[in-house]
């Protein structure tokens, strides 16, 4: 049987395939517009999968909903924990609250600086997103969407080019040490 991964997140999450950009893993996806505050609701039901990897991005919904850093922080270091602690040798990878507008870049920095710090302390792979998707300016490149919030095919290539190697990478190592 394959790998079982679980996508988990706001609305960067929903409507993807991510089963056709992995067709070599079982996919269940819990994606939800709410953002951080609904994540956190539905950790028990990922806790039910009991998936091998958990791939988690959240963040950007709760600040168009005007959300503080400190409550998205706050809430995203609750999941990874929540996850952690219910499925102690599962993968996790989280990634960076993605870019999106060059007004709240300087926001994004410090939410994601914090969770870089914050990963290791759960076993967490964190991948930065920024490197690929954001223009020098803060926001999302219009080389990934067309409406500098929503990614494109395109877009959504380059954030599976970042994490296809981490998954890749993390089953590796587990099948080594088992």
């Amino acid at each position: 049987m394959s790998e079982s991964v679980v996508f988990i997140g706001d609305a960067w999450s929903a409507g993807f395939r991510w089963e056709a950009w992995f067709p070599e893993y079982e996919i269940h996806g819990f994606a939800f517009v709410g953002g951080t505050d609904e994540v956190l609701e539905h950790v028990d039901s990922v806790l039910e999968i009991t998936p091998s990897a958990v791939v988690v991005q959240v963040g950007a919904s709760d600040l168009c909903q005007g959300r503080s850093d400190e409550h998205i922080v706050r809430n995203i270091e609750s999941i990874l924990y929540g996850l952690r602690k219910g499925l102690p040798f599962c993968h996790i990878v989280v990634h960076s609250v993605p870019p999106l507008k060059p007004d709240l870049a300087s926001l994004l920095r410090s939410i994601n600086h914090h969770l870089r710090q914050f990963a290791p302390t759960v076993k967490a792979r964190y991948i930065d997103l920024w490197p690929a998707l954001a223009d020098p300016d803060g926001s999302l490149s219009l080389n990934w969407s067309n409406d500098k919030l929503h990614l494109t095919d395109e877009g959504l290539g380059a954030w599976v080019s970042l994490l296809r190697p981490a998954l890749i990478d993390m089953f590796e190592q587990s099948h080594l040490s088992a």
